[in-house]
């Protein structure tokens, strides 16, 4: 899964990409390196982020999304976002996959449209919000407690008529977690694994691989790969990442030694 950030201030690459010209080149770049999936976003979520208006979401999305479909994109294109008035927007651009860092907590609705549309979906694991998540990181066993939210979730999901088969669950590595318990939860990431539906892994550049190497965002790299290699071996399915070719280079050399081919 690339990462196509339409935004000014994510945490990584804020302002590369707002331009739609620049974020269509970029994602059709990521899909020439491997990605299957293009995630695009209009609002960052990394911690601390101010929320942005749908309206200013879609102004930011649906021409990159557009861009990516007149481009020729054959890889899935998901909408990063909480608000279904975005994801309607993003989908009639071309858009078929929703991938909701709140779970459909933030916007209950959103879960009957992906139903309605027979749409995919990602459901991640948050407390709180962007602004607030890093303070309600408490958790009396951090790998049970996720598990037992995207459970929940799933089952919540399931419930507003999402087949089962479309749905995938990201642990949220990064979203109220410390840098023990990012750890923890890729150490034991297997745990989830057994709820049964593909696991998204989100660990691309992300402060807690900083805070080990001691290296800045876009010098992360090498601690990215050995965060999805080692996601991998634990059951992970899909890899969120911003630099898709190495990752995915490794991911093969991996798959190639874990599984004879």
């Amino acid at each position: 899964m690339g990462i196509v950030n339409v935004t000014p201030d994510s945490f990584s690459d804020g302002g590369r990409f707002l331009d739609a010209e620049a974020a269509v080149a970029h994602g059709l770049r990521l899909e020439g390196e491997g990605a299957d999936i293009l995630d695009v976003g209009g609002e960052s979520t990394r911690p601390g982020a101010e929320p942005v208006p749908p309206d200013e979401q879609i102004h930011r999305v649906v021409p990159a999304i557009e861009g990516l479909v007149a481009g020729g994109a054959r890889a899935r294109i998901s909408i990063d976002t909480t608000r279904l008035a975005v994801a309607r927007a993003a989908v009639a651009a071309g858009a078929t996959y929703v991938n909701d860092v709140s779970a459909f907590r933030a916007d209950p609705e959103l879960a009957g449209f992906v139903a309605e549309r027979g749409l995919g979906c990602c459901l991640s694991h948050m407390r709180g919000d962007p602004r607030t998540m890093q303070s309600e990181a408490v958790y009396d066993d951090v790998v049970a407690d996720v598990k037992a939210f995207l459970e929940e979730r799933l089952q919540t999901a399931v419930g507003a008529g999402i087949a089962e088969e479309r749905i995938m669950l990201d642990p949220g590595i990064g979203f109220a977690k410390t840098l023990e318990h990012n750890l923890e939860l890729l150490r034991r990431l297997d745990e989830l694994a057994a709820l049964g539906r593909p696991l998204v892994i989100g660990t691309s550049r992300k402060s807690f691989l900083g805070r080990i190497v001691g290296r800045a965002g876009d010098d992360r790299l090498a601690g990215t790969i050995a965060t999805n290699v080692l996601a991998f071996e634990r059951g992970a399915a899909v890899f969120r990442v911003h630099d898709v070719q190495p990752v995915a280079d490794a991911l093969a050399v991996a798959a190639a030694t874990v599984r004879g081919r």
